[in-house]
């Protein structure tokens, strides 16, 4: 299949015009349902607010006499946590509206009016001035109707060719690709932390431990390089994640695209994608691309407790190896003598919930059809806070690492015990016995 030149994978991304199941439900309607007058709170807002606030008619409503309920209403909408994704939505929205207006599909003079009004939302959201609406589900159609009742009729052409489903997670996967980005950034600086210990150590040997058990003498450096080489496994983990997951959905619509002209590839080189999708029913089914995420995510963690663990360990008085300043621990309540490092033990901690995320989507997902199934919806929550989780536990430990003592004289007071040389006398003995031979 050929579109504008380009050639197309054979999975039907865009259906036949006289596909019948395109005229028979046509994902790229434009038209919104007439308002009914329903009263329900909005998120955030009073009773007496709530009383003045009208409830919408749903965007997928036409064939409905009845709105839901409240009780269902608050069960099923998504604003109060897929909110963050406002500026992957109107980036994707401006894509898409200027897509629209190359192909032909809406004028120029809408596609203006269309880019200005989401120049305006987005300004009064980062302002905190935009009234977020529980009535209006999600942050699409939160957005999408307040650009309705900012600009009127040119905003109701921004829905043609696209569904919800390929627009979340056209949304969710430009998220996700920024917040790689961060964690990548914070990963590095956690190694130049690491590293920035090192050489104010220079020369330090402290006992290497196998089975909690000294074992041989080794260089500090050694020691804290080798956590810089896992983290240099889990940025390279989240460097495949993100070329795996930079494919567009954009024009998968529903599931089994749409009967309308449109250029996929345009909308996947403006939003910097590698290329579209090749499979509709996968573009909207697909969370492996989150699953490997928090998988990456899962094993940064647990290096992080690990690393957590032995800083615990020697700021113990057993240990006595290092020393945290004043400014990362914590003390007693009732025990003044006290001086905790708290922030590794709860980096510590923490790595609990970050896996525990991966393992809530992978439940999540393993009965789930093809293709787009409502329970998706619960993907975004865990992938939120595994990605909060790791940053404040990657910041935490570069933040402690450069504010620790090592105690010089208390650990060469250590190194005699533990025939720590035993293996380099071991060494010798056969080096001795081979040359006599």
């Amino acid at each position: 299949m050929v579109s504008n030149g380009r050639m197309l994978c054979s999975s039907l991304i865009t259906a036949p015009p006289s596909s019948s199941l395109s005229r028979a439900t046509p994902s790229y309607c434009c038209s919104f349902p007439s308002r009914r007058i329903i009263f329900t709170p909005r998120i955030g807002s009073s009773p007496a607010q709530a009383q003045a606030q009208p409830k919408e008619a749903k965007l997928w409503g036409g064939r409905f006499e009845e709105g839901v309920t409240d009780v269902v209403e608050r069960f099923t909408e998504s604003i109060s946590f897929d909110k963050k994704l406002y500026k992957q939505d109107i980036t994707g929205s401006r894509a898409h509206a200027s897509m629209l207006a190359h192909q032909g599909l809406i004028s120029e003079i809408d596609r203006d009016s269309i880019l200005q009004g989401l120049d305006e939302i987005e300004r009064r959201i980062e302002n905190g001035e935009f009234n977020w609406r529980a009535d209006r589900e999600d942050v699409h159609m939160n957005i999408e109707a307040a650009l309705t009742d900012l600009i009127g009729e040119p905003a109701k052409k921004l829905h043609t060719a696209r569904s919800r489903n390929d627009q979340v997670l056209t949304d969710f996967r430009l998220w996700c690709r920024d917040a790689i980005d961060k964690i990548l950034l914070s990963m590095k600086q956690l190694q130049v932390s690491l590293i920035t210990l090192a050489l104010n150590n220079q020369g330090l040997i402290v006992p290497g431990y196998t089975h909690l058990q000294r074992a041989q003498p080794v260089l500090l450096q050694h020691l804290l390089l080798a956590y810089v080489e896992e983290i240099e496994r889990d940025a390279g983990r989240l460097v495949d994640c993100r070329a795996r997951m930079n494919f567009c959905p954009l024009g998968a619509c529903a599931l089994a695209g749409t009967g309308l002209p449109i250029d996929r590839f345009m909308t996947s080189e403006a939003l910097g994608f590698t290329a579209p999708l090749r499979n509709s029913i996968d573009a909207v089914s697909d969370r492996d691309f989150v699953l490997e995420f928090l998988s990456a995510n899962a094993i940064t963690a647990v290096h992080l407790s690990r690393l957590g663990e032995e800083w615990v360990l020697w700021a113990s008085e057993e240990f006595g190896f290092i020393t945290p300043s004043d400014s990362v621990s914590t003390g007693s309540s009732i025990m003044p003598q006290k001086k905790n490092p708290d922030p590794m033990e709860l980096v510590r901690g923490k790595s609990a919930r970050v896996i525990g995320d991966l393992v809530t989507l992978l439940t999540l997902c393993k009965g789930l059809p093809h293709a787009y199934n409502r329970d998706l919806q619960e993907d975004k929550e865990p992938v939120f806070d595994s990605v909060k989780t790791i940053l404040g536990m990657l910041e935490v430990s570069a933040e402690f690492a450069l504010k620790i003592t090592f105690n010089w004289e208390r650990i060469q007071k250590t190194l005699p015990a533990g025939h720590l040389d035993a293996t380099t006398l071991a060494d010798y003995l056969v080096n001795k016995v081979s040359h006599i031979r």
